[in-house]
């Protein structure tokens, strides 16, 4: 079955954060515990708007079923939904930054058929047609193993403390096209 990807719209967010706990929940059980699993569903993953309002995050669908989505970022964070970040995200410059590939999530049922690729092979000719040449991601300990395949190299373990003291290991890449 063919994937297709649409732009995400606002009317999308409450079933994208539906999709995204259901990811969390399904692909990290043995990755994380489920105290930072329900803690990173709190307090990190999510959509972030920002990425709705600049036109850059994408969901996934086969059969106009939603399976999966991500997005890229002009703008300064790694990772993290509306949930996780307290200030305006300043622009990127192409010239000397990195895009970022942002908050990647496949519904359980659908992992492993080539979704995840997918979107960001969308994600990263998107944002080389904005002039970047190199991208970062803050990847979760599951996704790791599919960016690693698609190219990006890691460059540092980072342990995000969460508000309610939880650890979540998360493995920022870096690729360079």
């Amino acid at each position: 079955m063919p994937i297709t990807t649409r732009p995400a719209t606002f009317d999308d967010i409450p079933a994208l954060n539906e999709m995204i706990a259901l990811s969390v929940r399904g692909l990290s059980k043995d990755y994380y515990t489920p105290a930072q699993i329900e803690s990173a569903i709190k307090y990190v993953f999510g959509v972030d708007t920002q990425l709705v309002s600049d036109g850059t995050y994408y969901i996934a669908e086969m059969d106009g079923t939603t399976v999966g989505c991500g997005g890229w970022s002009k703008r300064n964070t790694l990772y993290g939904g509306d949930q996780h970040k307290e200030t305006e995200d300043p622009l990127l410059d192409p010239e000397h930054d990195a895009a970022r590939i942002r908050a990647f999530f496949v519904h359980p049922d659908y992992a492993r058929q080539g979704i995840g690729r997918h979107i960001i092979n969308v994600c990263e000719a998107a944002a080389q047609n904005s002039g970047f040449t190199s991208f970062e991601l803050g990847a979760t300990l599951p996704g790791v193993p599919l960016y690693a395949a698609m190219g990006y190299k890691a460059i540092e373990r980072i342990d995000a403390a969460l508000p309610d003291g939880e650890l979540l290991g998360i493995v920022k890449m870096r690729k360079v096209s």
